[in-house]
């Protein structure tokens, strides 16, 4: 224990219950250093002043009535806010320091020094506000940190400083708004040792999906540097994401997303100044900051602090560059996902749209359309236009008061965890950061839309869009038997739905993933010496760069795509069908052309698993079963199925379950499933003899009812005799349904018709299907229409 007095106390000696002593930061470094680090969680020691210093501070200068009186004067419109700022903060610093404070500072610091080794210790100087991170209201960023911080001299002069900032514009706004009694807020300076993060690096740590709540997931972002520009939004930081539950098997490596961000310049220690940024190297660009050994560290130490403050947390982390140790220095609550209204939640659908012109991070789930308002200096907020769509390069505190008057906020810089997405999730504004280009692409005055509607990354597009918002009620959501499932593609958007009682993914579409996120054809990637396409094989190097075998990304990819549609649902039965592109879809991929021939009708051609043992594709299929072995053996998500598409005939499912097997995914070991999809009569006439080789069966009703009336699906002219409720299609339903209980496999359904037809769900459940997967937005009113269905005497039996 250390010497504590009443204007100085160490972090050993603070825990959580001394908020009103020493404020949120503070009490809650003194809790992880005494709580957690027995835990393994490493916090940089440190001291700090506290509330009764602040207060013998103002007094001692005899400043108290003085606040008090421009506090009032503003309040009656008597002064601006900038002219009250002002003057208060002036009132701190030119005050002098109490003897007695400044001694207690002073012998806290050397004890920081004696500690360190050294004769003088480099320090973060922290402010933390008495009423500061509570779960209703978050104080970041409201007042000023210094960092560097090296002397006696230069300490005290960071102290005062911190205490002006108590009254910087933005915090006196804060508080008015919230309610807090500015002559009760007090203020505590943190003084910690600074960790050597402007060689190593730095960032923040959020133990919850900051844009939809998911509370499975740890969110990391990360730069080279001090960790100042990811806070400020002045760097694009990598991205990185964790599942929560699985962190706890050694043997597994659960990173469900790795995305490398720009990170063209960082903060490092200066000579005439504490602290200047540089512009990095092309290595530093290029590499990610952490290892995957680091990330893991990193999402333990969160659930680790999310578990003992028994809610979600908002951390910041620091990597020493000469040590390599990593440290937690700050941790408080989360307050914008925590508080929201979980019973309700709007789905954004866009029915038409003008031209792309950015896309970014998207930060909320809205769409808004807009005047843009440009604005690339805050000196020049006065000229902000209520309403508009704030476009800047990026923002910081001083921001605030026109950020609350904008219906939509888009960045050139920034990441989620930025000063920018934050208050935009505290004001409940969608935005779009990291854009890189919006200040020099918009101009004020045009039309756009922001969309933040369509998954991760977000979307600006020319004009006003035409969209319909419906809102969904978890409380009209009834129990059924039968089993409600969705279907998904888009990993970017999975995590949006993750509140809904699904009862997991019937059909996750790996094509999406793999035109979306890896853009190459997988024996392009297999055959990338011989590519003779010599445009195709720079751009694919290009998206290939630091990947000596071109394989392993297309692997990686694969499984990190589809691993954040099974964490979504988590246990849950996660059923990803392999690649189902027809052969023009192929030959559109990057590469793909030398790869796929020239059919007719390629609806009913190459597709489906007759290219999964062919010679032509063979080796692209064991790329698909690599991503699934990693996915399930690697990252730790065994509820993953897998399912075959378009399989004609008994004698292929052999030959594609050897395959299978041949490439480390063979049929029950391993708890492994393997379904087939249901969509050609030959899988209904033969459906005893195909649940020999499959555990279960998933109705594609569009395929079937083309194949059984002789229909082109696509077909504008034929559009009228394209029915899934013909007596055909339905007796082909009924019999595959009845066969497969009979054989004991599981039978469902993912076709659109279900979530198109409320009375074909009734049809369904009449004849026993087990599960029913549809689109999201369609979920609740599908469940109304089984539970109706259930209800007036369906059958509904599942297989165990």
């Amino acid at each position: 224990m250390h010497q504590v007095t009443a204007h100085v106390v160490w972090f050993d000696d603070l825990k959580r219950s001394d908020v009103a002593k020493v404020g949120g930061k503070n009490s809650s470094l003194g809790e992880m250093i005494q709580e957690l680090g027995l835990q393994g969680v490493d916090v940089p020691p440190g001291f700090a002043t506290t509330s009764d210093a602040y207060w013998h501070f103002v007094d001692e200068n005899q400043i108290r009535e003085s606040i008090g009186k421009s506090i009032a004067d503003w309040t009656a419109g008597k002064a601006s806010l900038s002219e009250t700022g002002a003057a208060i903060r002036q009132l701190f610093l030119r005050a002098d320091w109490p003897a007695a404070t400044a001694a207690a500072i002073v012998e806290a610091y050397r004890g920081l020094a004696d500690r360190a080794g050294q004769p003088e210790v480099s320090v973060a100087v922290r402010s933390s506000a008495t009423a500061e991170d509570l779960p209703d209201a978050s104080f970041a960023g409201q007042q000023e940190t210094f960092l560097n911080i090296v002397g006696e001299t230069e300490l005290l002069q960071a102290c005062k400083r911190c205490f002006a900032s108590l009254f910087t514009d933005r915090a006196i706004s804060y508080r008015q708004t919230k309610g807090f009694d500015h002559m009760k807020v007090a203020l505590s300076v943190g003084i910690q040792q600074m960790v050597r993060s402007d060689i190593g690096g730095s960032g923040v740590m959020f133990s919850i999906d900051t844009e939809t709540g998911f509370d499975k997931v740890v969110l990391i972002d990360a730069a080279w540097g001090l960790g100042e520009n990811v806070v400020q939004g002045a760097v694009d930081p990598d991205e990185y994401q964790v599942f929560k539950p699985l962190l706890d098997d050694p043997t597994l490596s659960p990173i469900i997303s790795k995305k490398c961000g720009s990170k063209t310049i960082k903060m490092i220690y200066g000579s005439a100044e504490p602290t200047r940024n540089v512009p990095t190297s092309k290595a530093e660009r290029a590499a990610f900051v952490l290892s995957d050994a680091e990330i893991l560290t990193l999402s333990r130490w969160a659930t680790t602090i999310e578990r003992h403050y028994g809610c979600a947390m908002d951390m910041e982390w620091a990597r020493d560059g000469h040590s390599g140790r990593l440290y937690i220095v700050q941790a408080r609550p989360e307050t914008v996902q925590s508080n929201r209204e979980t019973a309700v939640f709007s789905s954004y659908e866009i029915k038409s749209k003008g031209k792309t012109l950015l896309k970014g991070l998207s930060i909320g789930d809205a769409v808004v359309s807009g005047q843009v308002c440009l604005i690339e200096n805050a000196r020049d907020i006065g000229q902000f236009v209520d309403g508009s769509i704030l476009v800047t390069s990026t923002t910081d505190p001083d921001w605030v008061p026109i950020m609350k008057r904008a219906v939509a906020i888009v960045t050139d810089h920034g990441g989620r965890t930025s000063h920018a997405a934050i208050v935009s999730r505290e004001l409940g504004l969608p935005a779009i950061v990291g854009t890189g280009t919006a200040t020099q692409v918009l101009h004020s005055g045009q039309e756009i839309t922001v969309s933040c509607a369509e998954g991760d990354e977000a979307s600006i597009y020319e004009g006003r869009a035409d969209y319909e918002v419906q809102t969904l009620d978890m409380e009209d959501i009834p129990a059924t038997k039968t089993k409600v499932m969705l279907n998904l593609a888009n990993p970017g958007a999975a995590f949006r739905w993750w509140r809904l009682p699904a009862d997991g993914v019937g059909l996750a579409r790996m094509e999406f993933v793999i035109s979306n996120a890896i853009r190459i054809h997988p024996m392009a990637l297999v055959n990338f010496d011989s590519l003779t396409d010599q445009s195709a094989k720079a751009e694919i190097a290009e998206l290939t760069a630091g990947y000596a075998d071109k394989s392993a990304y297309f692997v990686d990819k694969l499984a990190e795509g589809l691993a954040r549609i099974a964490a979504a649902f988590y246990p849950q039965p996660v059923i990803v069908r392999m690649s189902d592109f027809k052969t023009n879809e192929y030959a559109g991929l990057l590469g793909g052309a030398a790869f796929e021939p020239t059919e007719e009708n390629p609806m009913i051609g190459f597709r489906g698993a007759s290219r999964y043992y062919s010679s032509r594709y063979r080796d692209g299929f064991a790329l698909e079963c690599r991503a699934i072995r990693k996915l399930r053996n690697e990252l730790g998500f065994k509820n993953v199925v897998v399912m075959i598409p378009f399989c004609r005939s008994v004698a292929e499912a052999e030959k594609v379950l050897g395959v299978m097997a041949e490439n480390g995914l063979k049929r029950g070991e391993s708890d492994l499933q393997v379904f087939v999809m249901c969509e050609i009569p030959s899988n209904v006439i033969l459906a005893k003899q195909f649940a020999q080789h499959f555990d279960g069966f998933s109705i594609g009703s569009n395929d079937l009812t083309q194949l059984t009336l002789g229909v082109d699906r696509d077909s504008g002219e034929l559009a009228d005799l394209f029915d899934e409720q013909d007596d055909a299609v339905k007796w082909m339903i009924r019999s595959v349904i009845s066969e497969a209980k009979a054989a004991g496999a599981k039978i469902g359904i993912c076709g659109q018709a279900p979530s198109d037809h409320p009375e074909f769900a009734k049809f369904l459940v009449e004849c026993g299907i087990d599960s029913i997967s549809v689109t999201p937005d369609s979920f609740i009113a599908v469940k109304q229409s089984v539970s109706e269905a259930e209800n007036a005497g369906g059958t509904a039996n599942t297989v165990p």
